[in-house]
């Protein structure tokens, strides 16, 4: 997501924070690159105009010229614009689920992406906020469109309504209606038909659905890869019907991100979601302070953290969090370590998430610092007996061939990864003495404030202060990188 604005951006900052002291006429020309930058990301033209107008009028005060940190000054006003032009009115992800049975009604073109992501919040409020929820198919059209909502709910673990041949979407909202009310639910999806266009027949079907569910919440689900035609659908669709959000999906995708930054500036209209791949904890609530901080290369490490606690169980963390006080560190933690970067987004995703690493990214992938080398990690370690992942000191040649031919690698491999095992381990030692602080009970704010200090911190070589007990990973990666 944003991936190719990240990157002009950073460079036009890099030269901007190297500078030292800035003129009008410096600040003017990076703005001109900024604004280009937004161009080239699908950024809607008023929107880049307006953006650029209200950074030139702060960053070319006398706060910024005369300021020891100019260049960082100028970062920081493009930040709290691109937070003002993203942000939304309440907490992002608060669904108006008040009243039960709550009826959400999503709306969007065919192709969008409706009916996963409303089971993928489906599952979000079933499991984080512990609702009851019924799903149901109101699209008539598309060939098999209610069976594949009906084998959804049954993967994310909620009620579907039962299919009757012959309904229209308006008798179909009707008897959900129902259904809900007399069977205790909280929450009611309404997954509307869409087609590959705007036409009379899909509003007034729409509206008609509208009518009788009466819904607390609308929400338009848009193709992030659409680009600015998804400002202009989500207009039209608000205009038409009455929208209260937008989620946006494919932002795992190649597109340019610039319809996430149009759509709340020309719409009125907060994102409240946005889709990150198929699976149903793809998912993510759009917070604009994050998503700015991720454009400008600043890292996410509050969602990193929360995605170490989604995927870390609480018991094998404190077990490893005594391992790691006491500097032990073999290969088996070394596997649960790499298998735990997998889950978390893998390599890309977590260089994203990490302050000042978005930028190299694309640098690590292109030397082979990727998945693919991590799961060849993870085979080599697999290749070895109990004992040897307990003490790999006791390698001989003989076994490492033996290693690398069960893994289907080279000898060199098997090198590479011992050497980096022990990097690693050293580094446990070092985290050990000095004790690894617990910031999984800390608060949104209080990581944020530590997160100020993580790029010192993390140096390429030294352990990563913003996980949860117990949890090294970002020490993982910092000794995969010292391997440049």
């Amino acid at each position: 997501m944003f991936e190719s604005l990240s990157e002009r951006l950073g460079s036009v900052f890099d030269r901007l924070t190297k500078a030292g002291a800035l003129s009008e006429a410096d600040v003017d020309a990076a703005l001109r690159e900024v604004r280009v930058a937004l161009l080239e990301a699908d950024v809607s033209l008023p929107v880049a105009r307006d953006f650029i107008k209200a950074v030139k009028v702060k960053a070319t005060g006398q706060a910024v010229t005369k300021s020891v940190t100019p260049g960082q000054q100028v970062v920081k006003i493009v930040h709290d614009e691109l937070v003002h032009v993203l942000a939304g009115e309440g907490t992002p992800d608060a669904l108006k689920i008040d009243n039960p049975p709550s009826a959400i009604l999503m709306v969007g073109l065919q192709g969008s992406g409706k009916t996963t992501t409303t089971a993928k919040l489906a599952k979000r409020l079933k499991e984080k906020n512990g609702k009851k929820v019924l799903l149901a198919s109101l699209d008539t059209n598309r060939p098999a469109a209610m069976e594949q909502l009906a084998i959804l709910a049954g993967q994310v673990g909620v009620d579907s309504l039962p299919i009757v041949k012959g309904e229209t979407a308006v008798q179909i909202a009707k008897r959900a209606k129902t259904q809900a009310t007399l069977g205790g639910y909280d929450v009611l999806f309404l997954d509307t038909a869409g087609r590959l266009h705007i036409d009379e027949v899909l509003m007034d079907e729409v509206q008609a659905v509208r009518d009788i569910a009466q819904p607390r919440e609308t929400l338009l689900v848009v193709d992030g890869l659409t680009g600015q035609d998804a400002v202009n659908v989500a207009t039209e669709f608000d205009g038409k019907v009455g929208i209260s959000g937008v989620v946006l999906t494919r932002m795992d995708g190649d597109g340019r991100g610039g319809a996430a930054l149009s759509m709340r500036a020309v719409t009125g209209k907060p994102i409240r979601f946005v889709g990150l791949g198929e699976k149903m904890d793809a998912l993510e609530t759009f917070e604009a302070e994050r998503v700015a901080g991720r454009i400008l290369g600043m890292g996410d490490i509050v969602a990193l953290v929360e995605k170490a606690r989604e995927t870390f169980e609480a018991e094998q963390a404190e077990r490893m969090a005594k391992r790691f006080a006491k500097g032990l560190f073999n290969m088996n933690d070394m596997r649960t370590q790499l298998e735990q970067m997998l889950k978390m987004g893998g390599m890309q995703g977590l260089m994203g998430m990490l302050p000042g690493m978005g930028g190299m990214a694309a640098k690590a992938e292109a030397a082979g610092f990727n998945d693919k080398m991590l799961k060849h990690q993870i085979a080599l370690i697999n290749s070895m007996t109990k004992k040897e992942r307990a003490n790999p000191d006791l390698l001989a040649a003989s076994r490492k061939k033996r290693i690398a031919a069960g893994a289907g690698l080279d000898v060199a491999d098997l090198n590479k990864l011992l050497k980096q095992h022990k990097q690693m381990a050293e580094m446990m030692k070092k985290m050990g003495k000095g004790g690894m602080p617990d910031m999984s009970k800390m608060s949104p704010e209080e990581l944020a404030a530590a997160a100020k200090g993580v790029k010192e911190g993390m140096g390429m070589g030294g352990g990563f202060p913003g996980l949860p007990r117990g949890l090294s990973l970002p020490s993982g990666l910092s000794g995969l990188m010292k391997k440049k």
